[in-house]
């Protein structure tokens, strides 16, 4: 992983994305015990979740607990990563996919930028499988931080085995935020977050677990992000 040196530079961060292939994505509900499928265009996703040095780079400020360049950065909003993708597509010369209204709280995403933006649900899901319908890719405390083995804290990304898409942290260390509300008529605008951190039990740390919360207000030192775009 190279390192940003206080700038962001294109090729740097071409160079963390991998390109997840078109398909299809089976999801579940468990507290409605809903199940649907979602059809998957081509994206690109970064291979690990966004690191203190990158979020420094872009944002100059860094919210984390733990603090370390290659930790991933948490404690941050949903607002606060979604700023973030505007931030590094305005810097790269890319269009925005959020427009945000601060005083409604209202947020609009635009599908036809082509700029960075947090993945849908469904995304995440279907790059966590790898295509499989699997909830890991391997043993999990060869995959992923979690209450076992992280120490009570998160670790460097990357040292984990990935998955066959070449994917890192998918699952453990950070929780990671989604662009998708999750239930608007139960839970008004709480956005979704997947994945697993470093301080849950094995039975919460599988591509199909389901967790939301408030996106201008919540932030833990477990909840942090990946980036995709088109």
């Amino acid at each position: 992983m190279e390192t940003i040196k206080g700038k962001i530079e294109r090729e740097v961060i071409d160079k963390l994305f991998v390109t997840i292939p078109t398909g299809t994505v089976y999801m579940r509900d468990d507290r409605t015990k809903d199940t649907w499928s979602v059809d998957i265009d081509s994206f690109e996703l970064c291979k690990f979740p966004i690191t203190q040095e990158i979020y420094k780079a872009v944002t100059k400020e860094n919210p984390s607990t733990f603090i370390g360049d290659k930790l991933p950065v948490e404690t941050v909003s949903w607002i606060e990563a979604v700023n973030f993708c505007n931030s590094l597509s305005e810097s790269l010369g890319k269009d925005k996919c959020y427009t945000i209204d601060l005083t409604t709280q209202i947020v609009t995403f635009n599908s036809t930028a082509n700029g960075f933006r947090l993945p849908i649900e469904a995304e995440w899901q279907y790059a966590c499988q790898a295509g499989s319908k699997d909830i890991r890719h391997g043993e999990l405390g060869e995959i992923a931080w979690f209450k076992d083995n992280s120490n009570n804290r998160t670790q460097e990304v990357g040292q984990k085995l990935p998955n066959d898409w070449g994917l890192y942290d998918m699952l453990g260390n950070v929780w990671e935020w989604c662009s998708d509300v999750y239930d608007e008529t139960v839970y008004g605008s709480y956005r979704v977050f997947r994945g697993g951190g470093w301080c849950d039990q094995e039975r919460s740390v599988m591509a199909t677990t389901r967790r939301r919360s408030h996106p201008f207000s919540f932030k833990i030192e477990d909840l942090g992000f990946r980036i995709a775009t088109r």
